[in-house]
């Protein structure tokens, strides 16, 4: 009788197999002798199982994703509680309608049809990037979004099923390459790494700035107010119309900071508020700024500055000087702008196929 269902009129092993699963069947066809063709979901579920392989690799996706959508300004707030990790990842880039915020995590879903893009991790914009994320952590949603507002994507992944480097507070070495390029030569594969190799590879492009959740809000809090003023909101009503990152600046008191920053999904105390709007917790540099900053690498003739590299081109002594003066005066602009200080007269330096000026700034204590 068996025989009979499975090889009646319209009846095949795999409808049959479908049926008595309950529909769960991953198998399209069977093409015998061991070979089956997958059903499309199924393909996609593996394949998505095999791009992410820790949270490092989560976190570069959620970077690029930033990047494709037009951010400028990328804040990774990042914290660990037992074996979950949380990452909430806000920017400044076009947003996420409000009917899509569910559906981007679906497998081949993109808005990059014009615009895939080729980097150092490979192909981007073939719609799998957020559905990979989703399928090898314990979730990832949209916390808030808006067409022009930016977005905030926030992932929680569990450290006993997506591996993660155990030092995770390791800033890395920067060096030159063979290739004579600055790059990450050393250090630990971590979330700080990750985040460093692409804010060199995005340099110009976007800035990252990575922290925990207080630290993001406290940047993002000094960022926004060199981009407004007082009456950007006085005939403000509801702080859900500015962007994002805005709305933390314009919040009036502790509690309403606090409440601003969780509905982006990031979570602070009532206390911690109280401490960042007295200055007590200081904003974090950009990523590419402190690896400036900290980056000494190697040794002998392969250390290195990111922004002091004296290879190829050569600049005389005077010309040098000159061309300082001449930034410095035009670096008022951009001083006005952002409340911003010279330590010093800026540095010009040369090296084949570049010239620098490195602003050097007056630190806060």
């Amino acid at each position: 009788m068996a025989g009979n269902v499975i090889g009646g009129e319209g009846g095949n092993l795999v409808d049959f197999v479908a049926e008595v699963a309950g529909g769960e069947l991953r198998v399209e066809e069977n093409l015998g002798e061991g070979f089956v063709r997958l059903r499309v979901d199924e393909a996609e579920r593996r394949q998505a199982a095999h791009d992410i392989r820790c949270i490092e690799d989560a976190v570069v996706e959620m970077l690029r994703n930033a990047r494709d959508a037009g951010a400028h300004h990328i804040y990774v707030a990042t914290s660990r509680e037992g074996s979950l990790r949380t990452t909430t990842m806000v920017d400044d880039g076009v947003g996420i309608p409000a009917d899509m915020q569910e559906r981007i995590f679906d497998a081949r879903v993109t808005s990059k049809l014009e615009s895939m893009k080729m980097d150092r991790w490979g192909v981007h914009g073939r719609g799998m990037a957020l559905y990979s994320v989703r399928m090898n952590t314990e979730s990832a949603r949209v916390v808030e979004s808006g067409p022009g507002k930016g977005a905030s994507i926030q992932v929680v992944s569990d450290a006993g099923k997506l591996a993660e480097r155990a030092d995770q507070s390791t800033w890395p070495t920067i060096g030159v390459n063979d290739d004579g390029e600055t790059s990450v030569i050393r250090g630990p594969h971590n979330i700080i790494r990750a985040c460093a190799e692409f804010a060199l590879e995005d340099h110009g492009v976007c800035e990252v700035y990575l922290g925990s959740p207080a630290e993001v809000v406290a940047t993002a809090r000094a960022r926004a107010k060199a981009d407004m003023s007082g009456t950007d909101l006085l005939f403000l009503d509801d702080l859900g119309q500015l962007p994002l990152l805005q709305r933390l600046n314009a919040a009036a008191d502790a509690r309403e900071l606090m409440e601003v920053a969780a509905a982006m999904g990031l979570e602070l105390s009532e206390r911690t508020a109280h401490r960042i709007l007295a200055g007590q917790i200081k904003p974090v540099r950009g990523v590419y700024a402190r690896l400036a900053h900290k980056g000494q690498a190697g040794t002998g003739s392969r250390a290195v500055d990111l922004v002091a590299d004296r290879r190829g081109l050569k600049l005389s002594k005077d010309d040098a000087d000159e061309f300082s003066r001449m930034m410095e005066r035009d670096f008022t602009w951009l001083a006005h702008r952002y409340y911003l200080e010279l330590a010093g007269s800026p540095k010009v330096t040369a090296r084949a196929g570049k010239i620098t000026v490195t602003f050097p700034l007056t630190q806060e204590d």
